[in-house]
């Protein structure tokens, strides 16, 4: 018999961003909180009954509660881990590790199994100043060359980076961490503007790719802020467009390195005073000029978008191909099935509704939550405890 996971039941818990207490009052009080806190510690198993009725409030499948955690994240590390709450931080690995999970599935089902390759990892980082070395190599490795990166995301999953967005708050930044035998993650605030994102995904990826060899944790910030920026805006383009030395720089010079680059006029700034385009009197007084306007509101914004589809993509596929059913496409994926529908055909929700709807066989007990007490059949149950027989 297929025994409940006491872990899931908490991942359902913290996806859905409700305490014990709001669950026991969302079920109506028919289960308490000592029950609830009980089953999530692995000390009681709940009956098929109670399983339904927390399906239905966490908005999983009941089957999802009997499936066995196949990752576990490596070390991790938060930006600004003081900030966030114990639950915050909870929250980012769970969501982490469930969309790190179904895009491992997806990809097994499909038979990918291509290797990460880090081509700059026998190479030590004694000095910050050494980041912009390897952010050419690769560049160079990466095919990339020294244009703009269209799309950051799109380029890191292409080389067998996990790029994981989430929806966090403002004070969370990002992570990394590796998964398995060696697979790298990166999590990123789905929230942010699309430079940010673009710079906190490099920032993340220079964790993963070096080997520091500094003393403090501030400097390996630093390094990766600054390898962050060579990524996305090369030395060589650096000088090409500012010169080697400059006393002024223009906003409008900035503006159009923040539209074409993708990075934002701050970090851009900093290139140039790290590549001593710039001095340090005219850095710290950019600074106090932007410092009330950290966002860049109204000050430019990149071309193009960031935002990471492979996975869906590989639901699509499996789906198209029949290899899936259309709800476990929409699992993989992560999103409604009426979300799926709608992304699948190119077409709105409204549209979705009238005419693409794939039909799908409802539980017996899907009306009854929102109608009062919920009514099963024995079929229900036997879906939860196959073991059932029933008095």
């Amino acid at each position: 018999m297929t025994l409940f996971n006491p872990e899931r039941l908490k991942s359902a818990r913290l996806l859905s961003g409700f305490s014990l207490r709001e669950v026991e009052q969302r079920l109506s009080h028919r289960v308490s909180y000592n029950a609830i806190s009980k089953y999530e510690k692995g000390k009681m198993q709940p009956d098929a009954g109670t399983v339904i009725l927390l399906s239905q409030v966490l908005k999983v499948k009941a089957s999802y509660f009997f499936e066995q955690s196949a990752i576990e994240l490596g070390e991790i590390d938060f930006r600004k881990k003081s900030t966030l709450s114990q639950t915050e931080i909870e929250q980012i690995k769970i969501k982490t590790r469930d969309k790190v999970q179904r895009y491992l599935e997806a990809e097994s089902i499909l038979g990918i199994s291509q290797k990460f390759i880090n081509p700059i990892i026998r190479k030590q980082v004694k000095d910050v100043a050494r980041v912009e070395e390897l952010a050419d190599i690769i560049r160079t490795e990466w095919g990339l060359g020294v244009n703009p990166i269209p799309n950051v995301i799109e380029m890191l999953e292409e080389h067998q980076v996990k790029v994981i967005e989430v929806d966090g708050p403002e004070k969370f930044d990002g992570l990394s961490t590796f998964v398995d035998d060696g697979i790298p993650v990166t999590v990123i605030n789905e929230n942010f503007t699309v430079e940010r994102k673009r710079f906190t995904a490099l920032h993340e990826l220079g964790h993963l790719m070096m080997n520091f060899k500094v003393e403090s944790n501030k400097e390996q910030e630093a390094a990766c802020h600054r390898f962050a920026g060579a990524m996305l805006f090369p030395q060589s383009e650096v000088l090409k467009s500012f010169g080697e030395r400059r006393n002024n720089i223009s906003m409008g010079e900035l503006v159009a390195i923040k539209e074409e680059y993708g990075i934002s006029i701050q970090a851009a700034m900093r290139r140039l005073f790290d590549l001593n385009v710039i001095s340090q009197p005219t850095y710290n007084f950019f600074c106090m000029r932007m410092a009330s306007n950290k966002k860049e509101e109204g000050i430019g914004s990149f071309k193009g978008e960031e935002r990471s589809s492979r996975l869906l993509k590989m639901a699509f596929r499996l789906f198209s191909e029949g290899v899936v059913t259309f709800e476990r496409g929409a699992e993989l994926a992560g999103v409604p099935t009426q979300t799926f529908n709608a992304l699948y055909n190119n077409v709105s929700s409204e549209e979705v509704e009238e005419n693409y709807f794939y039909k799908s066989t409802l539980n017996s007990f899907s009306k009854a939550w929102d109608e009062g007490e919920a009514e099963y059949t024995i079929d229900d149950i036997k879906f939860v405890n196959p073991d059932y027989e029933p008095r």
